[in-house]
């Protein structure tokens, strides 16, 4: 079952459905609808974030990537082993992690937290990952999937205006584990280019399920183009 997820995910674009507290959007079945309709689009997987939203997906035919964002912590996606076990618990094939080497707010290495997560459900780890460093810590233990996610917010490498290519590449190097690109895909192109520089499977967010940042694009656009008469845009 764990290489079949795998392989499906081959190649293909996986689309994280999430808004932030407050938004209009915010809402389970809302963000199912939304997973629903990339799935018509061709999506190979959805990352959903919550145990509420993550339940709501469960007639969805693709694997469902999960997380849950909780604490102020700087580790807060799924931060412990108790969300990764609800996470796991409300139907999520793959439970996605921080997979940095900063310490989790639970005392428990990321080691443990897979080893105890996977002995109790049969479940696939992917960990989010911010450096090389990170990435092979986070296959040595014992993550399934290693992706970019973090790439650019924990201090160890420069945020780039797009996906972090040349981690892709570093990782790809050195790791026998599929890479999934993520953090910044920002369009098709961008999307592409992950896959050239190894990526196994790409996930955009923001570029297709956030409209307030969408919107935001456009109207940026506008206005420089009011202000300068379109030379910035131009060029």
């Amino acid at each position: 079952m764990s290489s079949d997820i795998i392989e499906t995910l081959r190649g293909g674009l996986i689309v994280s459905c999430q808004a932030y507290p407050g938004e209009p959007m915010r809402d389970p079945e809302t963000m199912a609808r939304i997973a629903r309709a990339a799935v018509i689009g061709g999506a190979r997987a959805v990352r959903l974030q919550g145990p509420d939203d993550i339940a709501a997906a469960r007639d969805l035919e693709v694997p469902v990537i999960g997380i849950w964002k909780d604490g102020g912590d700087p580790v807060v996606i799924t931060p412990t082993l108790d969300h990764a076990i609800a996470v796991a618990e409300s139907g999520a094939s793959i439970v996605a992690l921080d997979g940095t080497r900063r310490a989790r707010p639970d005392g428990r290495t990321l080691a443990a937290t897979i080893a105890e997560l996977t002995a109790r459900i049969d479940v696939l780890v992917m960990a989010d990952c911010g450096s090389l460093d990170d990435a092979l810590a986070a296959e040595d233990a014992g993550a399934h999937l290693l992706g970019t996610t973090l790439a650019g917010y924990t201090g160890e490498r420069p945020r780039t205006d797009s996906v972090d290519l040349e981690l892709i590449e570093l990782i790809v190097a050195r790791s026998d584990r599929p890479v999934v690109a993520e953090g910044r895909v920002h369009s098709p192109a961008d999307a592409a280019a992950a896959l050239l520089a190894g990526a196994h499977a790409v996930c955009a967010g923001t570029a297709i399920t956030h409209p307030t940042t969408i919107t935001g694009w456009f109207v940026e656009a506008l206005d420089h183009a009011s202000s300068d008469g379109g030379a910035t845009w131009r060029s």
